[in-house]
């Protein structure tokens, strides 16, 4: 099995040199991906490629984020024709300790696409910044409805390993270059029913400076998820396939919204001419809300259970 592991490269010269010379000996290609980088980054990484056969170095001559770092990676690890593909960054803040682990499911042809998860040990957690706790648990939550992997817990954690045989089949022109790039692997992962699995590790913080901007963030993220969220229900329920889910969404989601518009309408209406409204426009409403709320709850609970298993 040939796995080659891909860095992306951007202001790390305190601990590009480090990061590498921690890696273990199951790597066999290091691909390294300057992206630009306007310190000492591409000196460290040529002097290191002079001294180390596994470094594959690719420099970008124009900044391209992470994505397109993590692309150019990518397509140099297919072109080698291995079977596993690590990223990892190069801030110092992934144990290369974990590697054997993140890779194991894959070699055991138990998942696709392994991902880290820095939320299954509390004392990571508590060492974790307030305010990345914060964010994280929260974009957390908008990925995974967007994505439909409700089984990944820590879906902002960009220390990831994939098949390359599911590599192959994403589309890279739909993968983001900029900081959604983690997102959007993900999304794409999902339409070729990839199998994720999470791994519980530790985050190392120092003296990193994240680059990601939370205004960015903030205002950037949620229309892009909220996209990709009524996309994978278009895709997933109606074209690709028909299924009591399907039929829950169907129904549900207009009986819902009449209700709501009705009720809603008919208290307004009636308010205003301070009359009492029938029984009947009182009850059909609430039946029609109570009816469409649960048809909706039944379909959240399946979607909540239907994400690739095998």
């Amino acid at each position: 099995m040939t796995i080659a592991l891909v860095i992306p490269c951007y202001k790390v010269e305190k601990h590009i040199e480090d990061v590498i010379l921690n890696l273990p000996e199951i790597i066999d290609y290091i691909i390294v991906v300057n992206d630009c980088s306007p310190d000492k980054t591409a000196v460290i990484l040529r002097r290191l490629a002079n001294t180390n056969p596994k470094i594959i170095y690719i420099e970008h001559l124009i900044n391209q984020g992470v994505g397109g770092a993590m692309i150019s990676g990518y397509q140099k690890s297919l072109e080698l024709n291995c079977e596993f593909t690590i990223k990892m960054d190069g801030d110092g803040q992934m144990n290369a300790q974990n590697i054997p682990a993140l890779i194991k499911p894959l070699l055991e042809d138990r998942a696709d696409f392994t991902k880290g998860n820095r939320f299954r040990d509390f004392a990571a957690l508590r060492a974790m910044p307030l305010t990345r706790r914060i964010g994280n648990l929260g974009l957390s939550f908008m990925i995974k409805a967007s994505s439909g992997y409700w089984n990944v817990f820590d879906p902002t954690n960009g220390f990831t390993a994939i098949n390359n045989s599911t590599l192959r089949l994403i589309n890279f022109h739909k993968i983001h270059k900029r900081y959604f790039f983690e997102t959007s692997i993900l999304l794409e992962l999902y339409y070729t029913n990839a199998v994720i699995q999470d791994i519980p590790m530790k985050a190392i913080y120092g003296d990193e400076i994240s680059g990601l901007s939370r205004t960015k963030t903030l205002f950037e993220f949620p229309p892009k998820l909220l996209y990709a969220f009524l996309k994978r229900l278009i895709l997933k329920y109606f074209l690709f396939d028909f299924n009591i889910g399907s039929l829950y969404l169907l129904i549900g989601s207009p009986l819902f919204a009449f209700g709501l518009y009705y009720g809603i309408s008919n208290y307004a209406r009636y308010s205003v001419s301070h009359l009492a409204a029938p029984t009947g426009t009182v009850i059909i409403p609430t039946l029609l809300i109570i009816l469409g709320f649960q048809l909706l709850l039944s379909a959240i609970s399946f979607d909540l259970s239907n994400y690739p298993k095998k």
